[in-house]
Formats: C-alpha cells, structure tokens, sequence
C-alpha cells in the first residue's frame, strides 16, 4: 500500500524500504530533469539560435541568474528544514509548487514578438522565475533523500533510483526535444519558436503528475532531535565547521563546473565543428536510420545526447552492486579517472571520427553518470555526521548549500563557455574561424578534464568510509532511541 499522504511523518523505519516508495522517489527526478537537461544541453543555443539573443548577453544573463538563484538555496532549505505541515517538511512543496513551475516553463521557452531590449527583459523575468520555482520544489525534494531513512543502504539505493529518475528524464529531453521543436517536426510547429512552446506544454503535464507520484508514496521518517531549537546562525555555523560536507561541496563544485564547460558547448560542437555527415549504416537498424543517408546536425547531436544518457542510466542501475563491491569512495576515484581519460581525448578528434565521439562519450558518460548520485549519498553522511558531532541537524540547509555549488558551477561554466566563443569570434548561424572552432574544441576537452582532476583531488580527502559511517548510525540510533540531544564530540 502506498504511505498515506496525510499521515504525519514517524521516527521509526522499517528496516528495508518497500519498492514503490523507493521507485515513486526517482519520479521526482524524473521532472525535475527534464527541466535541467534542457537547461544544460539546449538553453545556449536557443537564447542565441533561436530567442535571437547574442552570445555574450545570453552567457551574461544565464550565468548572473543561475548565480544570483543559487544564493537562494541556503534560504529554501533553511526555510524547508522550519515548515510544519501534516505531509512533513519537505513533501509539500512537491504539491504546492509543481503546476508553478510547469507554467513558468512554458513561458520561457515562449519567444514574444518584442524588440532586442523587450527580450532581453522577458529572458531575464521568465527565466528567473523558473529557476526561483525550480528551487523551491527541488531543494525540499533533494534533502528527501536524508529523511526518508536512516540506513546507508538505503541512501545508495534511493540516490540510484533518484538518478534512474534524472537520467530518464534526460532521456526523454534529449531523444524527443529538438525532433519536436524543428519545423514540421513531431508537433507539426510552423516555426521553431511556436515548437520550443508547445513542447513546453506537454514537458509541464509530465512533470506535474511525476512530482505528485512522488508527493504521495513517499514517507519522511528521520526527524531533527526534539531538544534542537531553532537557530539559524547555529545552523550555519554547523555548516560551515563540518570538514567532510567541505571537502563534498568541493568536490561538487568542480566536478559540475566541468559537466557545465562541456554541455554549455554540445550542441554548438556538433552543428559548427561536426555538421551534417553522410552515413552508411546497418539494415538491420529501422529504416530510418539504416543505408546510406545524410544526418543533420540536430539528428547527430540528439543521438549523442540520448547514447551517453542511457549510458549514465546503465551507470546508475550498477551503483549498488559496484559500490558494495568496492565501497563507495573507492568507486568514485575509478570512475573520476575513467571520465577524466574519456573528456580529455576529445581534443584528438576530427569531426569525421564519429565512431570514437560516440564511443568515448559513452565510456565517459558510463563512468560520470554515477558520480554524482554517489556524492548526493556523502551529502546525506554529512548530515549524519553534524547530528552525532554537534546534536543537531539541519538537512534542508545541508543539501541546498550544496545545490547551491551546483548552480554556481553550472552559473560560472555556462558564463565562461559563452565568454570565451565570444573571444574567440563566434557569430551565431554562421560559418565559424579556425580560431572558434578550436575554442569549442578545447570547450568540449581539456578545459573539462582539468576541473574534473581537481574534483578527484577533493574526493581524495573525503574521511567517511562505510566503516564510520556504521559506527556514527549505530551511536545515531541509540541515542535517539534514549532521546539524547548532546554532542559525542566537541571541536
């Protein structure tokens, strides 16, 4: 049976979470990714290609607004961590806010029949808009993850199905959102602009009933110690003393900024450098795909999207049997150097080498996609961790700083990426110079794979194994059980 909705959340777990509310969480991610797919592979080249906005302006407004939004993660989750209703803290706001959002989405990816500045305004209210709503949903969604159990196994589990949920979303945009947005294409748009809307719509429906799957079959079981007052300046201060959420929010920071350079350029990569190509393929593919024929750029780019997705989901469904086989710290180190070799080699490509593009995007996306669902489960260590050394917890307030690096890495890469083809001459819906050609070039692999090392090298110094960690949740339990607030260790 599903949880009742509107039954108030207990301290006691069960020992092993049922299948449905472990699959009905990754819904939320589900909706949620839709939305951050589009705003990592495709939100560049519609401001510029499409909205009719130059490439610096367009990095100027994504990076100011994804940076400026990002200070508002710590203020939602400490707001989360604060709300008292019969669903919980942080469920409700999956009810309250899910038809927001998806009309805010729809307005964004409207093109309004104004002049240059007119846009430019509509592009920073819509777009600010979306992204305050996005936070408000997503961070009571995210710090779920701390709440629903206890048990570490657990934790991995939910973070694999959560990004299950991420990657088929990315799925989903990636296979269907340009088909549907070109003229003629699945919706029957007249004009691209009209498509971009109308795809919107349909993305909104979907993301409104994922997120009341989710609302309603899951339960928020682990609770602040009941002594804990409220007090935001403990909270931050908590915050800011704890070394392994640091070394986490490091790791983060650096590891998104490089995911951010790469997918900021993608599309350009492939409609500048790659273009359309004549391919012969297999018969036994469908007939769409298979024989000798030329595929446009949006066709390339939209199946190398989906491939490395898949891949990413592939990545995520072995977490569990990987992690316990190595332990996750270890998993993260591999996977990291994998991902690393795989982005670097991009340099020595030429645009005819699809099958390499193609191949090495796969390994690296195989290797990545798990990353960052690993690191969402030291997030929820790292909680665990305040609550035994300090006898607090703030969870909301963990995991939305944490978004916060996120939002800042994908502000500063989505900024610098446009930044520097700007630099380097590029000029939208034209042939592009050897010069920025090089730019994307570098865009899609070395200046990555040297982010991702310095998010290894964070990683590295992370102290909570699996054997501390059992030792904090056992000591956790009991002393909840005693109902004893007081730290076990002072500094």
């Amino acid at each position: 049976m599903p949880a009742n909705p509107l039954k108030a959340p207990q301290e006691t777990a069960p020992e092993v979470l049922g299948f449905r509310e472990k699959f009905s969480y990754g819904f939320g991610n589900l909706a949620s990714c839709m939305y951050w797919q589009t705003f990592m592979l495709y939100l560049t080249i519609f401001y510029t290609d499409v909205f009719g906005i130059g490439a610096a302006a367009a990095g100027t407004m994504i990076g100011l607004s994804r940076s400026t939004d990002a200070f508002f993660d710590p203020v939602m989750g400490m707001l989360a961590d604060r709300t008292r209703s019969r669903w919980g803290k942080f469920r409700p706001f999956l009810l309250w806010f899910c038809v927001p959002m998806a009309v805010m989405g729809v307005l964004t990816f409207t093109v309004p029949s104004l002049g240059a500045s007119g846009k430019l305004v509509w592009a920073y209210v819509t777009y600010n808009a979306l992204m305050l709503i996005y936070t408000v949903i997503n961070i009571p969604y995210i710090a779920l993850l701390g709440v629903i159990s206890p048990r570490p196994a657990d934790r991995t589990a939910l973070s694999s199905i959560q990004f299950i949920g991420a990657f088929s979303g990315g799925i989903i945009t990636s296979a269907t959102l340009l088909p549907m947005v070109r003229v003629g294409g699945w919706l029957g748009a007249r004009t691209v602009e009209r498509g971009w809307q109308m795809a919107f719509v349909l993305y909104g429906i979907a993301a409104i009933l994922f997120f009341l799957t989710t609302f309603l079959n899951t339960k928020e079981r682990v609770l602040p110690p009941k002594a804990q007052k409220t007090s935001v300046l403990r909270d931050l201060g908590d915050l800011f003393t704890n070394g392994p959420w640091l070394i986490v929010l490091g790791a983060t920071l650096t590891f998104v900024l490089s995911g951010a350079l790469r997918a900021s350029v993608t599309a350009y990569y492939f409609k500048y450098y790659v273009g359309s190509q004549t391919l012969t393929l297999p018969t036994f593919l469908p007939a769409s795909a298979a024989g000798t024929q030329t595929w446009a750029w949006e066709s390339l780019v939209s199946v190398f999207n989906t491939s490395g997705q898949v891949a990413s989901l592939i990545g995520v469904i072995m977490i569990p049997f990987f992690a316990k086989i190595t332990g996750r710290k270890a998993a993260v180190i591999v996977l990291m150097v994998i991902g690393i070799a795989s982005t670097g080699s991009f340099y020595f490509l030429e645009p005819s080498q699809l099958p390499l593009i193609y191949g090495l995007n796969i390994l690296g996306a195989l290797a990545s996609g798990p990353l960052t669902a690993l690191l969402w489960t030291f997030y929820a260590d790292t909680a665990d961790y305040a609550e035994w050394k300090r006898g607090r917890r703030a969870t909301g307030l963990i995991f939305s700083a944490s978004i916060f690096s996120q939002k800042q890495g994908w502000a500063i890469g989505a900024w610098g990426a446009l930044a520097l083809m700007q630099a380097l001459g590029f000029v939208a819906n034209t042939a592009q110079t050897p010069r920025s050609l090089h730019g994307l070039v570098v865009l899609m692999s070395m200046l990555p794979a040297v982010f991702a090392v310095v998010a290894l090298a964070f990683v590295l110094h992370y102290p909570l194994s699996e054997a501390r960690m059992s030792e904090i949740a056992s000591d956790l339990k009991k002393r909840r059980a005693d109902d004893v607030p007081g730290p076990v260790e002072t500094g």
